[in-house]
């Protein structure tokens, strides 16, 4: 549905008379490849409400919607946009129609109920859009318990390919941000962690990592950190991967897992992470931390590990590394 004809208050009202929301319900949805043109009272009304929800003059005509039409006439507006999945998708993908949807979630359970199972139909393609996916982002914060139960068990189903979507692993993130159930919270947080190595290499995917960690949630970074263990040099040499490792060497329970690893690793491999332009940030936060923790033989084990290549790391990107070296002597 492309057509952004002038809608009009009038041109809703007249297109609303042509339906019955009963048993007798006049005309039908049209399916993908449906020419509007061979019904001309389904082409009147889907237009009508595709104007409505897309048109970016139409914000003042979508509020006097909303505020003059009856229960009735919203009931039958929400069913012919959900009617369809693809022409629910058509709207929730144009960024007016992503922000008048979100405005119609909540109004009703009733109404809540066409828009939860057209979600959950299209629920990969709706969550991975620029657009759309704020339409399920909102749809978590005001559906009820039974409703959001089915979003969740669908986001635990798809949730590594949809941390893996630019799109998606932001609607990932403020689910879990937001979740209000404990065990579906913990699921989802669980599925993150356990597959932390997997997602830490991939451009979205990391980024799911790096916020369950800003959560502060104590099991769930020391489940990231025993999934990383042994991979922690690697990944510092990376830009992303090392976020996730800094993050890490913030919390002390997890911490003793990335320094171990740098102290069990080769001299000259530690010299070449310390050298790197992303590595150098974390070996820098690993002796501050140290440090600041008091925990003396893990610093001093960095401080000794390091010191032989003092000379190779001036004038490198280790540099503030070597001054913190200098004044241990």
């Amino acid at each position: 549905m492309g057509d952004n004809t002038p809608f009009s208050m009038s041109t809703m009202s007249d297109a609303l008379q042509h339906i019955r929301f009963s048993k007798g319900i006049s005309g039908s949805i049209p399916p993908p490849g449906f020419s509007p043109l061979a019904s001309p009272v389904s082409d009147t009304r889907l237009n009508a409400v595709f104007c409505l929800m897309t048109s970016g003059e139409g914000v003042a005509k979508f509020k006097e919607m909303i505020s003059k039409s009856n229960r009735k006439e919203l009931r039958m507006i929400v069913w012919l946009m959900t009617s369809d999945s693809d022409y629910f998708m058509e709207i929730v993908r144009n960024k007016f129609g992503s922000r008048r949807v979100q405005k119609l979630l909540g109004i009703s359970d009733y109404l809540d109920a066409f828009f939860h199972a057209v979600i959950l139909r299209r629920f990969y393609d709706t969550v991975t859009d620029k657009y759309a996916s704020y339409v399920v982002i909102r749809a978590m914060v005001v559906f009820d318990q039974v409703k959001k139960h089915g979003m969740y068990e669908h986001f635990l189903h798809h949730a590594l390919d949809i941390a893996r979507n630019q799109y998606g692993c932001i609607a990932l993130n403020e689910v879990i941000t937001d979740a209000d159930d404990p065990l579906y919270r913990n699921l989802l947080l669980d599925v993150v962690a356990r597959n932390a190595l997997f997602l830490s290499s991939d451009p979205s995917g990391n980024f799911v990592v790096q916020h369950v960690l800003k959560l502060h949630d104590l099991r769930c970074t020391l489940n990231v950190a025993v999934s990383l263990r042994g991979h922690c040099v690697d990944l510092s040499f990376k830009k992303y991967g090392s976020y996730i490792v800094e993050k890490l060497v913030e919390v002390e329970e997890s911490m003793a897992v990335v320094v171990l690893e740098f102290l069990e690793c080769d001299g000259d491999r530690l010299m070449r992470l310390a050298r790197n332009e992303f590595g150098n940030f974390v070996v820098l936060k690993a002796l501050s931390v140290t440090q600041e923790m008091s925990r003396v033989d893990l610093f001093w084990g960095l401080v000794h590990k390091l010191m032989p290549f003092l000379h190779l790391l001036r004038r490198s990107h280790g540099n503030n590394i070597a001054n913190i070296l200098e004044s241990t002597k």
